[in-house]
């Protein structure tokens, strides 16, 4: 089966310009070398800390921005190069669901008004329809349709956020970018908002890039994960898999930070010194190894591959067969 979305190698590099002429002096590689597939129904989670590239990556699969190199295989189209009149018709299938529900709606404009938008500009003019299709987006994000008038100042975040779930789903897309969706909203909403993506991932098969820093949610919403460290790729498995048995020492550390719902147990915390590796200046080497607690002088001399240790688990570590990470509690049903 194709995958729906297929990125090959992909890179963005932004250019760091000094001088009154503006002339190149250097790169930040946000994203380097990234690769992965997402299947219809499935959900791929991208986690790291905040500077990863994990943003950088979903805006260049919808192409907000221009890859530098690589391919993104969307519906087996290579997409990474296309002009913008040849994505025109491509957009109607990948659509994004943004961070904050309180700065993502346009606050002139009515609920029916704002999931209406896409559908006017892509041709359904009569009203008639388009109020029906708004109607039934509202109905299906669990909300009612008597709110079709009212202006977004009238809603809470969770409702807010529906709205623009509603809003991303109204021309059928196949792929949805959700990037922090719940990240703004209290605790018990973002379980609600959770459960409703879910929920409208059965129903609809929808492939979704969950773009996260929260494991706690990431672990409930997701398929598999790929974790990400200075715009690369260090670990991707079935998320089952990467909370039992993490291979990568960044994801083990990640992992410890996640609170354990049991007063009994005690966190075995791995704090992680220093910052985050400068992408415009990374480390020789292994880019982790200034932080990693298992590093060798081999480490800070040799670009470790992403390997894959067992069917579906690939692990970007010079010493993966050598160390025993911590355990870590499996996700719950």
């Amino acid at each position: 089966m194709t995958p729906v979305l297929d990125v090959r190698s992909l890179r963005k590099h932004f250019p760091i310009r000094t001088g009154m002429l503006g002339r190149v002096s250097g790169h930040v590689k946000a994203v380097d070398d990234v690769s992965f597939t997402i299947d219809r129904g499935e959900t791929l989670s991208l986690v790291g800390e905040s500077g990863c590239g994990k943003t950088t990556t979903s805006r260049c699969i919808l192409r907000a921005i221009a890859p530098t190199a690589g391919e993104i295989l969307f519906q087996g189209n290579d997409i990474a190069q296309l002009q913008r009149k040849d994505l025109r018709p491509l957009r109607r299938q990948m659509q994004m669901i943004f961070q904050d529900p309180f700065s993502s709606l346009n606050p002139r404009m009515t609920i029916s008004e704002i999931i209406g938008e896409p559908l006017l500009v892509n041709g359904m003019t009569n009203n008639a329809e388009r109020n029906a299709r708004v109607a039934e987006l509202l109905t299906l994000v669990q909300l009612p349709t008597a709110y079709m008038n009212r202006f977004p100042h009238a809603f809470s975040g969770g409702q807010r956020q529906r709205i623009g779930i509603a809003r991303a789903l109204a021309l059928h897309p196949s792929l949805i970018v959700a990037d922090e969706p719940v990240s703004a909203l209290d605790v018990s909403v973002q379980a609600q908002i959770v459960n409703l993506l879910i929920e409208l991932q059965d129903r609809l098969g929808l492939a979704i890039l969950f773009v996260a820093h929260d494991l706690s949610v990431v672990k409930h919403v997701s398929h598999r994960v790929a974790v990400m460290y200075v715009g690369r790729i260090v670990e991707l498995a079935p998320t089952r898999t990467l909370f039992a048995t993490p291979r990568h020492p960044y994801t083990e550390a990640l992992l410890s930070a996640v609170p354990v719902p049991d007063p009994r147990r005690r966190a075995s915390r791995i704090v992680l010194e220093g910052d985050v590796a400068d992408p415009s200046n990374p480390p020789t080497g292994c880019h982790f190894h200034p932080r990693c607690r298992y590093a060798t002088d081999r480490c800070k001399v040799e670009t470790p591959p992403l390997v894959e240790v067992a069917p579906g688990h690939a692990v970007r570590c010079l010493r993966t067969d050598e160390i025993a990470l911590g355990s870590v509690t499996p996700p719950q049903n």
